[in-house]
């Protein structure tokens, strides 16, 4: 019931009584042995069998009232400490593989947003050259109106100057030459 020496058996209780009547026979057979050493010699009559069983009774008594019980209440703890125990190492295991579970997910997302980062680094450059190139393909055009304009009106302002080339020649000339040719 309890642990291995904890608990009073009969053949216990029997091997005590045994040594105790053992004493009380060598006590008798040294007081009838006529040794006088001045001690007193005890006698045992019937209140000893009466005292045997009161001790035996009280043993007996205290095992079932007050030991059991306390043994009891200490196995009762000390199962419960067990338990208390395993459960505080199961909880401690688990924290151990939820925080590596944890590290794990954030490295692994942190390994994500570099590769969208360095994805969106990439399309905003592209993009970018796309709108340089928008730009300047942009302003090449507007470039080459602007010449294409300015050469019409250089033609246009050529042809005027040519058909005056004469009326100027000839008033260059008269300033000259202070005469008409």
């Amino acid at each position: 019931m309890g642990q291995p020496g904890t608990r009073w058996s009969m053949s216990g209780a029997a091997a005590i009584f045994t040594t105790f009547i053992l004493i009380l026979s060598s006590g008798q057979a040294l007081a009838s042995s006529g040794e006088s050493g001045g001690g007193v010699t005890v006698i045992p009559d019937g209140s000893v069998i009466i005292q045997i069983a009161n001790f035996l009774f009280l043993i007996f008594a205290l095992n079932l009232i007050l030991y059991r019980p306390i043994r009891k209440i200490l196995s009762d703890r000390r199962d419960k400490i067990k338990g208390l125990e395993s459960s505080t190492e199961n909880a401690a295991k688990s924290l151990q593989e939820k925080e590596r579970t944890l590290a794990k997910a954030i490295k692994d997302a942190r390994a994500r947003g570099l590769k969208e980062k360095e994805n969106l680094v990439t399309q905003a450059e592209a993009e970018e050259r796309k709108l340089i190139e928008a730009i300047n393909a942009r302003a090449q055009s507007e470039l080459e109106a602007t010449r294409q304009k300015l050469a019409g009106e250089a033609e246009t302002v050529r042809q005027a100057l040519q058909r005056q080339v004469e009326a100027f020649a000839s008033e260059i000339t008269k300033k000259i030459l202070g005469r008409a040719v």
